[in-house]
């Protein structure tokens, strides 16, 4: 059996030579869901995202109407597809294309968040300019908040 490049992710796979691309690694608390499936939910419910990573994703519905661009819809970032340890998360919309994997390694207990973009014309990297300069950090700032925010079950508690 060949192992898998630990840095390997969905999110290549529909897009092996991004414009973009981030990755991100978390330790997971003891007792902390191993289900990626459950933390792409966690991590994308804009109900439960920050303040003002609601406050962007509402001011992006407005603004790409400027740019001719359509809103995206309510399911952007429901999961596409789920594979071994990870899911993916793919919207293909006018002026980008967008993945994000969330995979799960249970062995060392770490949660991944791999994003890839790759970009259609100005409208694209007119939009993603300034996106791409906060993405990291609001990456980082939803799954902390998750992290935090999240009651985990230990065994010895249940």
């Amino acid at each position: 059996m060949t192992a898998v490049p630990a840095f390997w992710s969905l999110a290549l796979q529909d897009i092996p030579d991004p414009d973009f691309a981030d990755v991100h690694v978390f330790p997971l608390p003891p007792g902390a869901p191993e289900d990626p499936a459950w933390w792409a939910e966690a991590i994308f419910a804009i109900d439960a995202a920050p303040l003002p990573v609601r406050a962007l994703m509402r001011t992006r519905q407005v603004l790409v109407r400027l740019i001719g661009l359509k809103p995206s819809p309510a399911d952007t970032f429901d999961v596409d597809e789920a594979l071994g340890d990870e899911v993916l998360i793919a919207a293909d919309e006018e002026h980008l294309d967008f993945r994000c994997g969330i995979g799960v390694d249970r062995e060392h207990r770490l949660l991944r968040v791999t994003t890839t973009v790759r970009l259609h014309g100005w409208r694209g990297r007119f939009y993603f300019a300034p996106v791409s300069l906060v993405h990291p950090t609001l990456t980082r700032v939803m799954v902390n908040r998750v992290l935090r925010r999240a009651a985990w079950r230990t065994p010895s508690r249940r």
